[in-house]
């Protein structure tokens, strides 16, 4: 709603693509782009108009419906998941991602999964062997040597703070 009241108050005309996503049917003078910005920055949202900014706020996008959003992770490896839903080949996406934001896809979902197993320990519902099968990780020991290097804090102890 923020991001139309924005437009129209600018006069824009635009059609919305997706959430978050819109298509500006004219050009922006400079004045109007600033100034798009600074109202939409206003209200903690960001405009995004470079293609490789846009490209890592996809990635992003699918990377965190994949971990935190679906019931099971995919069957086939995080690279080809990725690059078979944004329709790009992966090594081109790892090193724009990589250039743009200064760390790796990997690194990007290993601390996105560390997230989730944080959530899913807090809600007590499954014990360690469920959460490290359900996050694809091939032991609890390797869940719980990344959670470590990521938290500083084993799985356990990290559950016993709730």
């Amino acid at each position: 709603m923020k991001v139309k009241e924005e437009l129209s108050k600018l006069g824009l005309h635009y059609i919305l693509v997706n959430l978050g996503t819109v298509d500006i049917l004219e050009n922006l003078t400079d004045k109007q782009r600033q100034q798009l910005k600074e109202n939409l920055l206003g209200s903690g949202l960001e405009l995004l108009d470079d293609k490789r900014s846009i490209l890592i706020e996809k990635i992003k996008a699918v990377i965190v419906e994949m971990i935190h959003y679906s019931e099971e992770l995919p069957k086939i490896n995080y690279s080809d998941h990725i690059s078979e839903k944004l329709n790009l080949d992966y090594i081109y996406l790892s090193n724009v991602f990589s250039e743009v934001t200064g760390i790796t896809i990997r690194q990007y979902i290993i601390v996105h999964k560390i997230e989730r197993v944080k959530e899913l320990l807090l809600y007590d519902e499954l014990n360690l062997t469920e959460i490290s099968y359900r996050m694809q990780y091939s032991s609890v020991a390797h869940l719980s040597n990344q959670f470590k290097k990521i938290t500083g804090l084993t799985p356990t102890f990290y559950r016993q703070l709730k």
